[in-house]
């Protein structure tokens, strides 16, 4: 706690504000704020109100050779851009005369440049143009603030520091550091990712864990002269101190702080200047409010209910067509789930398929623990009611569309979330709720598949063991998806979210991890919930502790694709680079796209159990190409791995299976280690045992060569001597290395369909394989990554 800060103080601030029915400080009023939080050089600041006359003595009593005047009124955010900043000689007459122009021609610019931009016109000054426009703009003018003039060390580029404090709705309080100054905006658009600006939640870091990360950036470089010509120009503990002061005001005006008087909405100084290793605020802005009311916490203790339920009912199952409620029966029987477990409630008939119905939810002998609900959405509300008020289910599916998706359900679907969020204040918190608009869940450990699409359109392996996995979506149609494409992406569970009608993913994550089937959680997220993205993290950090590696996508990272995931699940996307920050932080391997989803959750399934001591790999392919395709892949800006230096008994052993293999002139002993298409699937096999034995060697990456004649990689050959099913086949030999090691061994299957069966074996046996090298060493570089990180995590205890 930075005991420095007067909360009590800054609390004042923000009530005299308030009594003016403003909700934001003006500049002078942040500097005062600054002074109550330890900043350590406030500037000396002196108002002058529109329209009073100041004597000489006042003007001249801010030290300096010169004055620095803002205009101060609570629309000109931007000010350097329509004049409203200049710096003049300390003379009275200047400074009159300074004053006196900026309240004529400041109004002036602002007009102009609204008229040039009106969708930047504040609400206030909308549909004004003119002299019209330009008076509203005078009248809001409080007038001119006086700051000591303060000159910086250096005016040279990166030498100005942004700190802010926003309040999101997913991660709530975050803080932001990098590249101060009019171009901030420009320098985070166009420096590579986390190099200009840093990003992550107060209730995540702590003043010393955020300048870890603020020390990667270009700002920190520039501020530490660490670049060539620069010299040091603020200390690391100033930075600590500062970062420190933010985060500690962030949690308390906090909506994580029960007792917060206000919440701050956005405080942002840029920028802080530097004058003889002394941090100078330039420039700040405070926006403010009132704290609002949580929702009630969920009972999720009733998602074990939901995931292994006993006894299931559904509604919408028609009697004479295959509807989306039939096939949802229909998968759930051909999970091996009892028929006399099951209940429908079908008016009118008796039995559907063997399996009872009853005319209505108040006709139940028996409290479910699971209710599917596949009727449409315009009888969902009236359903919710009735399942409430008659307590009928522990849980509860709706699989239903179009609430809340588009603007004209909105108001219905707030209707059913406020009278769910009630319920859950009432006695054990009344049943939990899955969706709406999901694809429901499979659950192989609770003998069920809600899904509703026929077997015909995904067939299931049913003898193949899922793996200690869980796949939550917010989309079920990107986990259909993924299912059909890589069967070899077996989970345990597979949860379809829908919009978070009530259940949340930070729920669902909560639950997982201290799941005992589960090792691994895999999450697709198009948005969070309020503040669900920060418990989601906590959770996270959690799992983490626990054990278990949690992989992350995130959807909407452009404004495009943001307004993609609204239309589509009625969730807002959040700030990508924020989201992206607090998961990371929290120690989940975020996936940059698809495809790396996809191979990231097959590493974690297959690899989780093997150790990842570090990020030393060798490389060894009988295609020359591939040998050097992996050399070429092992750096990025996102990653690095470092090719491993083989010890001499490697060398020696290597070159002795060389020798035997009469390879001995035709191949160079180096890391990649190129065997030749001569190679045969014992040299290879032989050569990955050797390597991963080395202790210089962390991970081992092969090409299997399918197209060598000296390989046997085929299924089905016209002649023996290519069949994989051979004991002597490198599908045989690789598997058994694989298994004994406790490293991560990873194949290369560089082919055509033809080959599939030999893909389809290694995965099968838990051996991960790519189809090209370069795929391949990218997925262990950040599989790699994360691991490592999340040991750093375990081993200094870090918690939220």
């Amino acid at each position: 706690m930075n005991t420095l800060i007067d909360f009590e103080k800054i609390t004042q601030l923000f009530s005299a504000a308030d009594t003016e029915n403003r909700d934001f400080l003006y500049e002078y009023e942040v500097y005062n704020l600054l002074a109550n939080s330890g900043a350590e050089t406030p500037p000396i600041a002196n108002l002058l109100p529109r329209g009073a006359r100041f004597s000489d003595e006042e003007l001249m009593a801010i030290p300096g050779e010169k004055a620095v005047l803002k205009i101060v009124s609570p629309t000109i955010i931007h000010k350097t851009e329509v004049g409203g900043v200049r710096i003049v000689e300390k003379q009275p007459s200047k400074i009159r005369s300074a004053v006196r122009g900026m309240q004529y021609e400041v109004p002036e610019n602002y007009a102009a440049y609204i008229e040039r931009h009106p969708a930047h016109a504040p609400e206030s000054y909308r549909g004004l143009k003119g002299e019209a426009l330009i008076k509203a703009i005078s009248r809001d003018l409080k007038g001119v603030l006086q700051v000591q003039f303060m000159p910086p060390d250096s005016s040279a580029f990166g030498n100005e520091l942004i700190v802010g404090l926003r309040h999101t709705r997913e991660f709530g309080m975050v803080i932001s550091a990098g590249l101060g100054g009019t171009d901030t905006e420009l320098y985070a658009e166009r420096f590579r990712k986390g190099q200009a600006i840093v990003a992550a939640s107060t209730d995540l870091v702590d003043g010393e864990s955020f300048f870890a990360l603020f020390r990667k950036t270009i700002s920190y470089r520039k501020l530490a002269g660490l670049t060539r010509g620069q010299r040091r120009i603020v200390t690391d503990e100033q930075l600590i101190e500062c970062f420190s002061s933010f985060i500690e005001m962030g949690r308390y005006y906090s909506t994580s702080n029960n007792n917060a008087p206000f919440i701050i909405e956005e405080l942002e100084i840029n920028p802080f200047a530097f004058t003889d290793y002394l941090m100078v605020p330039l420039d700040g802005m405070c926006r403010f409010g009132k704290a609002q009311k949580l929702a009630n916490p969920r009972p999720i203790k009733k998602i074990n209910n939901l995931l292994h339920p006993e006894r299931i009912g559904i509604i919408g199952v028609s009697a004479t067509r295959r509807n989306f409620g039939r096939i949802i029966l229909e998968n759930i029987l051909a999970e091996g789930f009892s028929k006399k477990n099951v209940t429908l409630i079908r008016d009118g008939i008796d039995e559907i398929n063997g399996v009872r119905c009853v005319p209505d939810l108040a006709s139940l002998d028996h409290k479910l623990d699971l209710f599917v609900v596949a009727v449409s959405a315009a009888q969902v509300p009236q359903l919710v009611d009735e399942l409430i008020s008659l307590d009928a289910a522990q849980s509860v599916m709706l699989i239903p569309g179009g609430m809340g998706e588009t603007e004209s359900s909105q108001k219905e679907a707030a209707e059913l979330i406020a009278h769910i969020n009630a319920t859950h204040a009432k006695g054990d918190g009344g049943p939990v709720f899955l969706g709406a608009n999901c694809m429901g869940v499979v659950s192989h450990p609770g003998s069920y598949d809600t899904w509703f699409i026929p077997e015909e359109k995904l067939p299931k392996n049913r003898s193949a063991t899922p793996h200690r996995a869980a796949l939550i979506s917010q989309s079920g149609a990107f986990m259909l998806h993924r299912c059909s494409q890589s069967p070899e992406l077996h989970p345990s569970y597979m949860i379809s979210m829908g919009n978070q009608t009530d259940l949340t993913l930070g729920d669902m994550v909560r639950y997982f991890k201290d799941a005992e089937q589960v090792d691994v959680i895999a999450v697709y997220a198009e948005g969070f919930s309020d503040l669900d993205g920060l418990e989601f993290c906590k959770a996270v950090r959690e799992a983490i502790h626990n054990g278990k590696e949690v992989i992350f996508y995130k959807a909407g990272r452009t404004p495009e694709g943001k307004s993609a995931t609204s239309g589509h699940t009625a969730s807002l996307a959040g700030d990508y680079m924020v989201c992206e920050s607090c998961v990371r932080q929290a120690g989940a391997l975020v996936a940059r796209n698809f495809q790396e989803f996809q191979d990231l959750f097959m590493l974690a399934e297959m690899l989780h159990d093997k150790t990842i001591a570090g990020n030393r790999l060798a490389a060894v392919s009988g295609a020359g190409f591939e040998a050097v395709g992996m050399a070429d892949s092992i750096h990025c800006d996102d990653f690095q791995m470092d090719l491993a230096q083989f010890g001499s008994d490697t060398k020696q052993t290597i070159a002795a299976m060389l020798e035997a293999n009469r390879l001995q002139s035709l191949v160079t002993i180096q890391n990649p280690l190129d065997l030749t298409p001569s190679a045969t699937d014992a040299l290879h096999a032989d050569a990955v045992k050797t390597l991963e034995k080395d202790t210089a060697v962390d991970s081992v990456i092969v090409g299997l060569d399918p197209l060598s004649p000296a390989m046997h990689t085929l299924a089905e050959p016209t002649r023996p001597v290519f069949s994989m099913d051979d004991v002597h086949s490198i599908a045989n030999l690789l598997v058994d290395v694989a298994k004994k090691s406790s490293k991560p061994i990873i194949g290369v299957i560089d082919g055509g369909r033809l080959y599939d069966p030999l893909r389809d074996h290694f995965l099968q046996n838990n051996v991960p394989v790519f189809p090209v090298c370069d795929r391949a060493v990218t997925a262990l570089a950040l599989y790699s990554e994360a691991r490592l990180r999340v040991e750093e995590i375990r081993a200094t205890n870090e918690h939220f």
